[in-house]
């Protein structure tokens, strides 16, 4: 007579969620991983490191309100444009201001 055994099975790599699955999951719900470290020298502190760890997919970190890489001139094509366009227009209003002189002094 046999009973039913209780012990977990050792992890076979052919059953259960491969990495892709799991990732799958991580990035459609998202996960959070937050810390501080602190570091103190006879009651004063020297360093705080913040750390914070968002790994989520775009659709899911946009839905969450989070999205500067869409600014991110470093990251975004659009972004850069939008960067490029502003700092032309600048230069060219500097340029003007420093041509204004010029047309309205006349020959004088």
């Amino acid at each position: 007579m046999t009973t039913a055994s209780r012990v977990p099975q050792p992890y076979q790599g052919g059953g259960g969620a491969n990495l892709a699955d799991i990732l799958e999951r991580v990035l459609d719900k998202g996960i959070i991983i937050a810390g501080d470290i602190r570091i103190n020298l006879l009651d004063i502190e020297l360093v705080t490191i913040k750390l914070r760890l968002i790994v989520a997919s775009v659709d899911k970190a946009k839905e969450m309100g989070i999205d500067w890489w869409e600014d991110d001139p470093s990251l975004s094509s659009g972004a850069r444009r939008k960067e490029l366009a502003r700092e032309n227009a600048e230069l060219r209003r500097r340029l003007d201001e420093l041509e204004e002189p010029r047309t309205q002094g006349g020959t004088g």
